[in-house]
């Protein structure tokens, strides 16, 4: 084989080699999209495609509504509301002897598990928020409960004056005027701020999530 034919075998090979490389570390180096933003507001005015709120801190936001926006009201509930098996979420925080003591309880709808673990949360100083599946709930001995997760599980004590809610799928009718709402808010290409998933309460709650 000449020198010339041992090129033309090569040359493609090589170059083939280096796009891949090329688009591997391309890859590589691509940054994750950061995760979203919790944006706790109350909403002053409803537009086709976007809302204009106020945050708890007074400043005034406008966040425009994804195509495909995923909606929950939020509703007051009770510790009895929760029994073995159902799905709950709970921002926490520890206590010294390794359990969690509740800020807030929010039960899903029947058959949805969303969110599902243990993670940090921004609702305090070393807050977390566990979503799992209830194991014990014993309400008569300090209202506690046993959330497990596919990791582990974690034993929760709800005081008393902790707010319980109940989530449910909800609609854009939810967004109105003096509704309060919690809304996870990602950065747009183009530098909006765009809503993919709200929580929103109905009669005047609060969600306390």
């Amino acid at each position: 084989m000449t020198t010339a034919q041992l090129l033309r075998r090569l040359v493609p090979a090589l170059a083939a080699s280096t796009f891949l490389a090329y688009g591997n570390a391309a890859i590589a180096q691509t940054p994750a999209a950061a995760p979203p933003v919790r944006v706790r507001a109350t909403i002053e005015k409803v537009n086709t495609d976007n809302l204009e709120v106020s945050t708890k801190a007074g400043k005034k936001l406008t966040l425009k509504l994804a195509p495909d926006l995923m909606l929950f009201s939020v509703s007051h509930a009770a510790i009895t509301d929760i029994k073995s098996d159902s799905f709950i979420g709970s921002a926490a925080v520890p206590l010294p002897d390794g359990s969690l003591k509740a800020l807030e309880v929010h039960v899903f709808p029947a058959g949805m598990k969303m969110g599902e673990g243990h993670y940090a949360w921004d609702l305090g100083k070393k807050s977390s928020m566990t979503n799992g599946t209830v194991g014990d709930v014993v309400v008569t001995s300090g209202r506690t409960i046993t959330v497990k997760y596919p990791d582990g599980e974690k034993k929760i004590v709800v005081p008393a004056d902790v707010p319980i809610v109940s989530l449910n799928k909800g609609d854009r009718s939810l967004l109105v005027p003096g509704a309060h709402g919690v809304f996870f808010v990602s950065k747009a290409a183009d530098g909006s701020d765009v809503v993919g998933r709200a929580t929103v309460g109905v009669d005047g709650v609060v969600p306390p999530m």
